[in-house]
């Protein structure tokens, strides 16, 4: 077997070992059923690409309905979703892979058709700075709270679907991150205002979902949280205001801070004058015993090692692991010349690619990521 530091084991916070420091980023699929639940098609994407990786972690699940952001997406609002839930949790647990959940809401990220007709939600009535977005409202004090027990209850869901872990997602700017915010939140009370109030939302998710894990989990459940550590909107998110809510991360009981990046090794998009990698600066105020995971253009080997050679714990991996699902196997068995980074259309039946990913791909990556020439290449 290679001698690479990222197959290696890790022990988290709670005690429990992670097989690698490999974990399949969480992306959108789009491949569920209109009422969110999960389909053939998806269990069958999920259990070809578990195995390889230490720990899997899904596309997000709406923990309400007012937090569906997108068709096709998985919920996790309800107890009817248990059984496909679990159908889902044994298809990744294969080999030891450790089976997550990302939850969340997408607050004004949604759209009054995707929500059947109702008016997206969000810390404050500000519409996000992108095209066709529509005016949020804000959510009254009463519904902010249940927005925290249906976080809670969601971690419940996994718990008892048989998941190995959530992970909540405070990133790439859905609802924790749009209270976190100062553009998206606006609010005058207990939620809204000073630094510390914006963080009160988010922390007391992780708060109400940790206190769920300790009574119902009989096993040790990993609790994971994926920030994105800035915003261009003005005002916005900077980085002294993620690294403060990171020091608040520290003392809760959370198990891996994953940091949503388009390139792991990005600088700050706000100071172009600021050459620090980011995730340096986070690595400089997290807890020692709390592990960094980072995402973004990993694809090789060689770049996975190099960014572990830097001092993170855990490498996600995204669109590498849509066309080579057995990265970590052909890694290990030392074929890495093996190793897809080209996606082919005649490929998709072997992929478990479905058309709304494929379509997907070619339209969020459409720039970046073209049909060749021929129209047989999907380039990743």
């Amino acid at each position: 077997m290679p001698k690479y530091h990222f197959l290696e084991p890790y022990t988290l916070r709670n005690g429990v070992t992670i097989k690698n420091r490999i974990a399949m980023s969480p992306m959108t699929e789009q491949s569920s059923f209109e009422d969110g639940s999960i389909t053939n098609d998806e269990i069958a994407y999920y259990r070809l690409r578990a195995g390889g990786v230490g720990m899997l972690i899904t596309g997000c699940a709406n923990v309400n309905d007012l937090g569906k952001g997108f068709e096709g997406e998985l919920s996790v609002a309800n107890r009817q979703m248990r059984p496909g839930l679990s159908r889902l949790a044994n298809a990744i647990q294969i080999d030891g892979t450790k089976a997550i959940l990302q939850i969340f809401s997408a607050g004004r990220m949604s759209n009054s058709k995707v929500l059947r007709g109702e008016q997206p939600v969000s810390a404050s009535a500000v519409a996000a700075l992108r095209k066709d977005a529509e005016q949020p409202r804000a959510l009254g004090e009463d519904e902010v709270d249940q927005t925290i027990q249906d976080f809670a209850q969601a971690t419940k869901l996994a718990i008892e679907a048989g998941f190995d872990g959530v992970e909540l997602h405070g990133a790439n700017t859905y609802l924790l991150q749009q209270f976190f915010s100062p553009h998206s939140n606006r609010r005058d009370d207990r939620w809204g205002g000073s630094l510390e109030n914006r963080m009160a939302f988010p922390l007391a998710v992780v708060d109400a979902c940790a206190a769920v894990i300790k009574r119902f989990a009989k096993r040790p459940f990993i609790l994971g949280y994926r920030i994105s550590p800035e915003e261009l909107e003005e005002p916005g998110i900077r980085l002294n205001d993620t690294l403060a809510l990171i020091k608040q991360l520290n003392q809760k009981p959370i198990d891996y801070l994953h940091v949503s990046l388009a390139d792991a090794w990005a600088t700050s998009i706000v100071d172009h004058t600021d050459k620090q990698p980011i995730f340096k600066k986070i690595q400089a105020v997290l807890a020692t015993d709390l592990p960094l995971m980072v995402v973004g253009h990993l694809a090789t080997p060689a770049q996975v090692e190099k960014i572990m050679a830097a001092g993170v714990d855990f490498a996600a991996i995204g669109r590498e692991l849509i066309r080579e699902p057995k990265w970590v196997q052909k890694v290990m068995a030392g074929d890495e010349d093996a190793i897809r980074y080209t996606f082919s259309l005649r490929d998709l039946d072997e992929l478990k690619v479905t058309p709304p990913l494929l379509n997907f791909l070619q339209t969020a990556f459409a720039k970046g990521f073209p049909l060749s020439t021929d129209a047989h290449q999907l380039k990743l």
